[in-house]
């Protein structure tokens, strides 16, 4: 059974994400935000500093542990609880993100395809892609939630694959040394024949066309990518290679079950600098959050806090669960987007609350609330929408397939 608290044994790893967040990141978000697309070169000491913690095996980082659909527990391991790398992964980056979320996508090697792999790949790709930064490429122009519709095609040639299609919204997909590349094998085969792929930067037929001016995030590179008869050595398709129409599109969405909850925890962070900030700048204007009375018996601001609290806090546990049965080798599909569901939409609800409750402060440059309100929006979007999540939580509740429910 899941504990709500926070392990113990994790509380070291989440102090020290938190002072880095308030030490390092917070310092230069402000910088980073202004000086779009500009690299900040402070986070390569912080990933040097993140290797060593990992080689210590203190945690395995972001999503490192996965969501391994072929590796159940089985006897004494069914009786025993863990709190493994995916809980200390989003207790870790919700910290981060405290800092600034932007920086925490930018940091080297640890890019949102870093956990695509870690959820397809087998032994043997996941020992010699140790150490490499890999983006994520999914959203097409004319294919932004429903992945199922991807159209950049993979055709077997020989020992390599051909790549050819269009990608945007990569996040890092300038700065990382690799990207996972979502293609089809086969179109008439629909969602089973949907292959990830990591392809390197240096790739011949790989281009960065160009990077996104973006309303938040911006410390973080957003790309466009083609790729022209782009070939890929056979062994670089994550797993198998082998098209199950029964098991349809689970290969793929094992990804998004790892890295739903890591977006989840994004929105978690960012909401909770938010609600810190607030509680101190409302304090200063004389509004005291007294937690042990009612509500509704206090100031209309203080009782707008206490309801946007609890509503972070209800984000959180559900953050927590999805990482918690990803660590215990249980099936997360609903959880991973029950979590991203309700963080997505609390992050935005909370930070445009703060910005509000906080008047012209929260509005103008002098803080940052008005900085976590933009930052906020994108959690809400990527990796699935928070429409498709309500989609895919009814689909599983109700038991009704993708054609049923629509």
């Amino acid at each position: 059974m899941i504990n709500l608290e926070t392990p113990k044994k994790q509380a070291g790893l989440i102090d020290q994400a938190h002072q880095l967040a308030m030490n390092m990141l917070r310092p230069i978000s402000r910088k980073y935000d202004r000086a779009e697309h500009d690299y900040p070169h402070e986070l390569d000491m912080l990933a040097a500093l993140i290797d060593g913690v990992s080689e210590t095996g203190a945690t395995g980082g972001a999503g490192a542990g996965g969501v391994r659909r072929d590796d159940k527990p089985s006897g004494a391991d069914r009786a025993t609880v863990r709190n493994g790398a995916n809980l200390a992964s989003v207790l870790s980056v919700a910290e981060m993100c405290w800092g600034d979320t932007a920086l925490l996508l930018s940091m080297p090697r640890q890019g949102l395809g870093n956990s695509a792999i870690a959820s397809v790949a087998n032994d043997e790709q996941l020992e010699r892609y140790k150490g490499t930064w890999a983006a994520m490429a999914i959203t097409e122009p004319g294919t932004g939630s429903d992945s199922a519709n991807i159209t950049t095609t993979a055709v077997k040639d020989g020992d390599e694959y051909v790549i050819n299609g269009e990608k945007i919204y990569v996040t890092s997909g300038d700065r990382a040394d690799s990207v996972v590349v979502w293609a089809t094998l086969d179109k008439e085969l629909g969602r089973a024949a949907i292959k990830s792929f990591l392809v390197r930067k240096d790739n011949p037929g790989l281009k960065v066309e160009r990077l996104e001016h973006k309303l938040g995030i911006r410390a973080s590179d957003t790309a466009a990518i083609t790729f022209t008869d782009c070939r890929v050595p056979a062994e670089d398709l994550l797993g198998s290679p082998e098209i199950d129409t029964k098991s349809g599109f689970a290969g793929a969405m094992a990804t998004f079950d790892n890295t739903r909850p890591l977006v989840a925890a994004m929105a978690v962070g960012c909401a909770r600098a938010s609600l810190d900030l607030t509680r101190d700048l409302l304090e200063q204007a004389g509004v005291v959050i007294d937690y042990d009375r009612p509500a509704q018996s206090q100031s209309a601001a203080a009782a707008t806090f206490l309801r946007l609290e609890a509503d972070w806090e209800g984000a959180q546990l559900l953050m927590m669960q999805a990482a918690w049965m990803a660590d215990n080798r249980l099936p997360n599909s609903l959880e991973a987007s029950m979590a991203k569901a309700k963080a997505g939409r609390v992050g935005s609800d909370v930070t445009l609350s703060c910005v509000q409750l906080c008047g012209t402060l929260g509005y103008s440059e002098g803080e940052l609330l008005e900085k976590w309100a933009r930052d906020s929006k994108i959690l809400d979007i990527f990796e699935g929408t928070q429409q498709i999540q309500q989609l895919i939580v009814a689909r599983r509740i109700l038991g009704l397939t993708s054609s049923e429910l629509k």
